[in-house]
């Protein structure tokens, strides 16, 4: 199928490479202010155009159906992450800024850090965090029950998260409030270097990100100081140990928050789900993990063709970037009875919004953690829980966010 569309180019675009013979051919932005603003008809158009499709704004393919979505993150050999999982391809373009040794390395460098990682977030050290989440929810749910209103994203979702997070790494108390931004600026760059990314950019201060990953700047008792004892036994380098809690730093926050932020949306508009949870707060993290499914607040990443190849039926040259688009994947109704809704208790397991294959986000299990202890205490202290006003989107090339979400509260 080939659709006729008038080719407009982004002034950002890094490729102007012809589309395959037969491939659609789409002229959507899949980071603009408008496409975030309502992504669906666009993600349904990159679906049903055919399983492999063309942005002729950036001259680059792209996949959005689950099948082919799964397929291009589980064969790393063929699509690669080492080259970038963002727009640019650091053979091409090189590096304007830090790769990370767990997102953007393939085996076997890939593997040494994701068994240090897992290693540090084992169950037996989550399972000695949860008390101590659980603290925190309940003492941060109390407070807000006695405001009634507040902004579920800044006083509940940002609040609880730089209480926890930050801790459970072992980061100590000043300067946190600086890991917002530069989890912001991370994220941008995965996109084009458009004006969210200018905007992040200019707020972020990485040579302070650096040194909160080195061994000198955490306690001795964090997640953080397992990693660096993985050093201590010459499983990696020192410097490789301050790059894993840098990158667990910087991408571990802001996927959280709009983690919660989505479940907290998603449970105030289908209020059917919020009874079944109340009923059952044990249903909790299932009740996190579809929100992820049906918001995915991580929408799309990037892979690299290591060799010539065959996607979707459509010929995929060696060192062309692949456009993965997890949340249309999540919402594709060849993998998911009634995808636009949100139903806490759907057996959602396999859905890409923690990603897929050896690449899967490796500290999705503590996110889980803190999306199932503060939505559990969500559903035993409050009887109501609706939005107050508009929510605001925040904007980012690749994190689907918001700015401000008005809610109030009712308690039991």
């Amino acid at each position: 199928m080939s659709l006729a569309v008038t080719v407009i180019r982004s002034p950002y675009a890094l490729y102007d490479t012809a589309p395959p013979p037969g491939v659609p051919v789409l002229d959507i932005d899949p980071f603009s202010k408008a496409y975030f603003d309502d992504p669906y008809p666009a993600q349904e158009q990159m679906r049903e155009s055919g399983p492999f499709f063309w942005l002729s704004r950036y001259g680059v393919g792209g996949v959005a159906r689950y099948e082919l979505v799964r397929e291009v993150l589980t064969d790393w050999k063929t699509f690669c992450s080492a080259r970038g999982i963002g727009m640019e391809d650091f053979a091409r373009h090189g590096r304007f800024r830090l790769r990370s040794l767990i997102l953007e390395a393939d085996p076997p460098e890939h593997d040494i850090s994701r068994q240090v990682l897992a290693r540090a977030l084992s169950p037996s050290v989550l399972g000695g965090l949860r008390e101590r989440f659980e603290a925190q929810a309940t003492t941060l749910v109390e407070k807000l029950i006695e405001r009634r209103t507040f902004d579920a994203v800044a006083d509940l979702a940002q609040a609880y998260t730089l209480s926890i997070f930050p801790d459970a790494i072992g980061m100590g108390v000043e300067g946190r409030e600086k890991l917002l931004p530069h989890a912001d600026a991370l994220f941008n760059s995965f996109g084009p270097r458009n004006e969210f990314f200018e905007a992040s950019r200019a707020k972020a201060n990485f040579a302070w990100i650096e040194e909160q990953g080195r061994r000198e700047n955490l306690r001795s008792d964090g997640i953080g100081m397992l990693v660096h004892e993985a050093a201590d036994r010459g499983e990696i380098s020192a410097e490789a140990a301050a790059m894993l809690v840098r990158a667990l730093l910087q991408a571990g926050l802001d996927t959280s928050v709009n983690s919660i932020a989505a479940a907290l949306h998603a449970l105030a508009t289908f209020p059917s789900e919020w009874a079944k949870l109340r009923a059952d707060p044990n249903l909790a993290r299932n009740a996190f993990d579809e929100a992820i499914r049906f918001e995915s607040p991580a929408q799309t990443f990037f892979r690299t063709a290591t060799k010539p190849a065959v996607l979707g039926g459509a010929p995929v040259e060696e060192g062309a970037k692949v456009l993965v688009v997890l949340s249309a994947a999540n919402r594709d109704p060849r993998k998911w009875t009634e995808p636009d809704r949100y139903v806490i208790t759907r057996r959602q397991l396999g859905h890409v919004g923690f990603g897929a294959g050896i690449h899967a986000c490796v500290g999705q299990v503590l996110a889980k953690l803190e999306g199932e202890v503060l939505l559990s205490s969500l559903a035993r202290h409050v009887k109501t829980i609706n939005l107050a006003g508009e929510p605001l989107r925040h904007y980012n090339n690749t994190i689907r966010g918001w700015a401000t979400m008005p809610m109030t509260i009712v308690a039991t």
